[in-house]
């Protein structure tokens, strides 16, 4: 026969069981019970290597030219130097 303090916790548990759903595998089973791997994070936002010095438009470099780094290029006069972002910039 059970006490009383032993049926409040068998209680307890049971309660603990059923809130968490918890089978009774895993109330068996040896060792640490695995847990499923997180979501991975998403892909981080790439940064602008081109920016317009006057309307501030940019490009990250991936996939095709923008219409406005062709103008600047051609038409404008800027040269890739001149567009390259601070970080992007190379050696002096």
């Amino acid at each position: 026969m059970m006490t009383p303090e032993q049926e409040a916790v068998l209680r307890a548990v049971r309660k603990l069981v059923d809130f968490w759903h918890i089978t009774p595998g895993e109330l068996l089973a040896d060792g640490p019970i695995a847990v499923p791997p997180a979501a991975p994070s998403p892909p981080p936002v790439p940064r602008p290597k081109y920016r317009h010095p006057v309307n501030g438009e940019t490009w990250d470099g991936t996939g095709s030219q923008p219409q406005w780094l062709k103008d600047a290029l051609t038409r404008e006069g800027y040269t890739v130097e001149e567009l390259r972002t601070p970080a992007e910039a190379g050696p002096d």
